[in-house]
């Protein structure tokens, strides 16, 4: 039985041809609210040689294998996308295609199927055949050149902005509206490009908005929110934490000077000319208590002030255990599927797939007898 969990994407059947990073990613999410994800690994990993046991973008799926550079590879592929409504491969330009599972040979068998096709620079375009990764998608589309100290080099925002906010996200949306549309009268199956360079450059929608209106400088640290601001970034403690600030709105601002116990002693926090000053104090303000000590004082206040929490101490924060951010499962710690659904919440039901070991099962539930002929699992 197919472990679709009770997910509002429970009977939806996905093909994953696998990968690393974004592709992987948004699979997971689809199978985290209930889809049927089954992963077509090939012999010998995807690439990154991570222990399948602790690679979680490849939990609440199921996988088979199948080697497309063999005669039966490209053909059982295609037994599978006629039984799908969604398949997402993350191959470069043509690869698909030359390996006979594009989608004009997928949407020859299922004219309904939705194509998802996961890269980095797109399908066309002078960087479409390049290699890369995403230090250099969000690098070209002005989102890195953004993050940082003025006076360093730009901070890395590990892969978050670019693979999984800008292409995962990107992509999952892309290939729901399009199921959508499959799904309606006189609708059919298309093919959705997301490129993390067009994902990654429309997060920063709000920003070029606020450039347009002279509203934010197009130099890091020297705006509302990117560090520039006093009363919008991090200060260190006395242990060497750190506390996040936000306190934006006036009232905000007001309880925050007066937990911190400043009173009238900082500038105008309007006077844009002495915010260097207003950061000088603050900053030392912060360093006479440890983290743990201010996170006290702000505790059930609205001054938008919060502990920089690492990532094994984020599941034990009071707020994320009791709404249940993170769960434990098969003895790992890990994010919770997200996000929440009154009537039709996700779960996490199955650990990390293990490249092969569901080629049985999807043989029979997907009615797909050609996976078990010359099975090497």
């Amino acid at each position: 039985m197919a472990a679709t969990g009770n997910g509002p994407l429970a009977g939806v059947r996905v093909v994953e041809l696998a990968g690393i990073g974004p592709g992987p990613f948004a699979a997971m999410l689809l199978a985290d609210l209930g889809a049927d994800v089954v992963r077509v690994d090939r012999p010998g990993g995807a690439g990154l040689g991570i222990n399948p046991d602790y690679d979680l973008t490849n939990r609440n799926k199921r996988s088979v294998l199948i080697d497309l550079k063999t005669e039966d590879g490209p053909a059982q592929v295609l037994d599978l996308a006629e039984r799908a409504d969604i398949l997402i491969e993350g191959y470069r330009p043509g690869v698909a295609e030359r390996l006979g599972v594009g989608p004009a040979d997928c949407h020859a068998r299922n004219p309904r199927l939705v194509y998802g096709r996961m890269t980095g620079w797109g399908q066309e375009g002078p960087l479409a055949q390049r290699a890369g990764h995403d230090i250099a998608y969000i690098a070209i589309t002005g989102t890195l050149g953004m993050i940082g100290n003025p006076d360093e080099p730009p901070a890395v925002p590990a892969n978050l902005v670019g693979d999984y906010a800008g292409g995962s996200l990107y992509l999952v949306i892309g290939v729901l509206a399009a199921l959508q549309h499959a799904r309606s009268d006189g609708g059919t199956g298309q093919v959705v490009d997301a490129a993390i360079v067009d994902g990654a450059a429309h997060l920063a929608t709000m920003i070029h908005g606020m450039m347009a209106a002279g509203g934010w400088q197009d130099r890091r640290g020297a705006n509302l929110l990117d560090g520039g601001c006093p009363f919008y970034g991090s200060y260190e403690t006395a242990d060497g934490q750190y506390m996040a600030v936000g306190a934006l709105e006036q009232q905000f601002y007001n309880e925050f000077i007066e937990r911190l116990g400043l009173g009238d002693e900082v500038p105008a926090r309007k006077d844009f000319a002495r915010w260097g000053e207003l950061r000088d104090v603050v900053a030392a303000r912060f360093r006479t208590k440890t983290r743990a000590e201010w996170t006290a004082v702000f505790e059930d206040s609205d001054a938008c002030v919060a502990p920089v929490l690492s990532l094994r101490e984020a599941p034990a924060h009071p707020h994320l255990a009791a709404r249940g951010t993170f769960t434990d499962h098969g003895g790992i710690t890990q994010p919770a599927p997200a996000p929440r659904f009154s009537l039709t919440p996700g779960s996490v039901t199955r650990p990390p797939a293990q490249p092969g070991a569901d080629t049985d099962a999807v043989a029979s539930d997907w009615d797909v007898p050609s996976l078990t002929k010359g099975d090497t699992h």
